[in-house]
C-alpha cells in the first residue's frame, strides 16, 4: 500500500478533538511512508490532515472540482493539485489513486464517499479496504445501524468496514489486512 484516500469535512469550526485526529493521521501516514489522496481542500480536516503529511515531508495528491478551486479553496501547498470537472471525475480519479480509503469525521459528503466504497467493495467493484476513525465515538451511531442492516439481512459481508479509534491501529488494520 502506498497511498490512501482520506475523506473528511471541509469546515474548520468543529471540535478540536477531530482536528487532532485528523494531525494524528496524517503523521501516522508519514511514519509509514503512506502518500494522501484527498479532496484538495485546505480548510477544515481536509487542510489539517494535508498539512500534517506535508510537515512530516510526505506527499500530497488532492483532487479538487473546478466550482470549488474557483472559489479559491484549494490547497496550494499540495505536491500535485488535479482541478477536474464535476465531482463524479473527483471521486474517480480518487478511487482509482488510492489504494485504502479512510472516512475521518465529515458532513454529508463524507458519508457518501465513505457508503460509496463500501459498496463498490461489497459488489466486487474494488478490492481495496475501506476503514473509518472513530475519534471521539463519531462514527459510534453509525456502527450501530450497519450491525442493524447485517442483523436484519441486508448487509452480508459484516466486515467491509475496518473501524479503530486511533490513527496507528486504523492503519495498522489497513495494512494488514487481504485486500476484498
Amino acid at each position: 500500500m502506498a497511498r490512501v484516500c482520506v475523506y473528511c469535512g471541509s469546515i474548520q469550526a468543529v471540535p478540536a478533538i477531530y482536528h487532532d485526529a485528523a494531525r494524528e493521521m496524517g503523521q501516522a501516514m508519514v511514519r509509514r511512508g503512506l502518500d494522501l489522496v484527498y479532496g484538495g481542500g485546505r480548510l477544515g480536516l481536509m487542510g489539517t490532515v494535508a498539512d500534517a503529511i506535508l510537515e512530516g515531508g510526505g506527499r500530497v495528491y488532492g483532487v479538487i472540482p473546478k466550482a470549488l478551486q474557483d472559489l479559491e479553496l484549494g490547497h496550494q501547498g499540495a505536491t500535485e493539485l488535479l482541478v477536474v470537472q464535476d465531482m463524479h471525475t473527483r471521486k474517480s480519479i480518487m478511487a482509482s489513486l488510492a489504494d485504502a480509503f479512510v472516512a475521518l469525521p465529515g458532513g454529508i459528503g463524507t458519508l457518501e464517499e465513505l457508503f460509496e466504497m463500501m459498496t463498490w467493495t461489497s459488489l466486487g467493484f474494488q478490492d481495496k479496504n475501506v476503514g473509518v476513525l472513530n475519534a471521539g465515538g463519531f462514527y459510534d451511531d453509525i456502527l450501530r445501524f450497519l450491525a442493524r442492516i447485517g442483523d436484519e439481512g441486508f448487509l452480508r459481508q459484516r466486515d467491509l468496514l475496518k473501524v479503530a479509534d486511533e490513527a496507528d491501529a486504523l492503519l495498522d488494520q489497513l495494512l494488514t489486512a487481504p485486500p476484498r
